[in-house]
């Protein structure tokens, strides 16, 4: 159990792809099976300079919240109510674009907050080192490929680091709040890190400076988190 004191099941297997564990957490009414925010552990502050106060604020309260809600109110009378969101996302039908969009943003979300620290591990732990250096052929050039797909999204989306299927690992990106947990995406698999680059995450700071932005990203992204990512999908 990480220092966070979340609860986790083992990884399972959703529509041929691996599926991160569920966590509960003490926010999450999962008797009513109601989707809520994890509460951030660290202050909206914390990570300056690298994103600032009112930007965490209005990422956290406003858009997070905005596809929290959402979401729940397309779940309202829906057969999926009930099902873990990454049941939801996995066998999502593309055409229905308020789960698409609401269960996508609340998910893609959840993620982008929970690998965040203002005082992270700046690297891998061996174990996904070992896996990085395999598949990209060294760290620096897994964050070069990073930073391109990062950059090269047209509009809002995200870029991924995805386990897949196969156990190796692929970088790729996404549109708005499709990621590659929903059957449609080009690249499928779990993520283990996504990087908002919707200009909502980054342009009160950086204005059109994404590369700026994304070269920060690595400052507080915390390595600790993912490795545990990494490590339970990989049991």
């Amino acid at each position: 159990m990480d220092r966070r004191n979340f609860i986790t099941n083992s990884a399972l297997m959703t529509g041929g792809i691996l599926v991160l564990p569920t966590i509960t957490i003490a926010r999450e009414n999962n008797s009513n099976h109601v989707f809520s925010r994890p509460e951030l552990r660290y202050s909206f502050d914390a990570l300056t300079p690298f994103i600032d106060e009112k930007t965490m604020r209005i990422h956290y309260d406003k858009h997070y919240k905005g596809y929290t809600d959402n979401l729940n109110n397309a779940l309202a009378n829906n057969v999926r109510k009930g099902n873990t969101i990454e049941d939801i996302l996995s066998n999502l039908n593309p055409d229905d674009t308020a789960l698409r969009n609401n269960g996508g943003g609340y998910y893609n979300h959840r993620l982008f907050f929970d690998i965040l620290s203002p005082d992270p591990q700046k690297e891998p732990s061996e174990k996904l080192m070992t896996s990085i250096i395999r598949d990209f052929g060294s760290f620096e050039e897994f964050k070069r490929l990073f930073n391109d797909e990062s950059s090269k999204v047209f509009g809002s989306g995200w870029a991924w680091l995805i386990l897949q299927e196969n156990g190796k690992l692929a970088i790729s990106s996404t549109h708005n709040q499709d990621n590659p947990l929903m059957p449609f995406a080009e690249k499928r698999g779990t993520p283990l890190i996504g990087l908002d680059v919707w200009e909502h995450a980054y342009y009160l700071n950086y204005q059109n400076k994404r590369g700026a932005y994304i070269d920060a990203f690595y400052e507080i992204l915390d390595w600790e988190v993912v490795d545990g990512k990494f490590n339970n999908l990989m049991k």
